[in-house]
């Protein structure tokens, strides 16, 4: 990413990662926690500008009775991770409802914050909208996945296609009020949307890296969550290209602007 023209800089941003999840062994030795995880990814989109000029970053555990949110007074921006947990039921102690609410609050906001939300947390942002979110009739989606652009995804990616790892069976049923499409497949049609100045969310894992997905797939496979099929497949392309960074740099712009 060194020949990229860099962002602009004036204030950092300050966002605060709501972590819906852990992550597995492997991962939290190497990142500590999916906030590390996204840090990485957004150090990578920003190059070659040091992110400290662009984000001020806070890492906030919300799963379980024990959530810690930010208040919304000390932050301009939220972006909510992906989970294993449904995003469609209330979590224990009610967590998962609590989530939805601090997020239906945050875009309700006078002060302007904005939203992103990635897999579980592009579904949250959903359910925060008043859409409906389930188990998808099509299955699983997994490992690195092409996903067909809308003009809106085109403009906004700045590409003609797009590939991301993929990692989720549950699935928002239509668009939110005011939202704008910004990439679909045939498995999973809301891949997902942009409210201009408000929201912006992909049900895929800009994140994700192939070391990342493989341990997953091993840990699901070995559960019996996934079929052997599904495993093998998703083995087969989890080392592929992908277009996270590029998806990063897009949410980087979307929050500056």
């Amino acid at each position: 990413m060194g020949s990229q023209t860099p962002i602009t800089t004036t204030t950092p941003l300050r966002l605060a990662i709501l972590e819906a999840d852990t992550p597995l062994p492997s991962t939290r030795a190497k990142y500590s926690s999916y906030g590390g995880v996204f840090t990485s990814l957004f150090t990578r989109a920003a190059s070659p500008t040091p992110l400290s000029s662009l984000l001020t970053i806070t890492y906030h555990d919300i799963v379980g009775p024990s959530a810690t949110y930010p208040s919304l007074d000390d932050i301009d921006a939220i972006l909510i991770t992906g989970s294993k947990h449904n995003a469609f039921e209330d979590g224990e102690g009610g967590w998962i409802s609590a989530l939805t609410e601090f997020v239906r609050r945050a875009l309700e906001s006078e002060r302007g914050i904005k939203v992103v939300g990635v897999c579980f947390g592009h579904q949250i942002v959903a359910r925060a909208l008043g859409v409906p979110v389930g188990r998808n009739a099509h299955g699983w989606e997994v490992s690195v996945t092409d996903v067909r652009l809308t003009e809106e995804g085109r403009r906004l990616f700045g590409k003609d296609s797009l590939k991301i790892h993929q990692m989720h069976r549950d699935a928002v049923a239509s668009l939110p009020a005011g939202a704008v499409a910004l990439a679909e497949t045939d498995v999973c049609p809301v891949q997902g949307f942009v409210i201009p100045g408000k929201a912006i969310t992909v049900q895929g894992h800009p994140e994700f890296t192939g070391p990342i997905v493989q341990e997953i797939l091993d840990s699901r496979r070995d559960m019996g969550i996934l079929s052997d099929e599904i495993y093998k497949s998703g083995t087969d392309r989890v080392e592929d290209e992908h277009d996270g960074v590029a998806i990063a740099r897009a949410f980087l712009k979307f929050l500056r602007e």
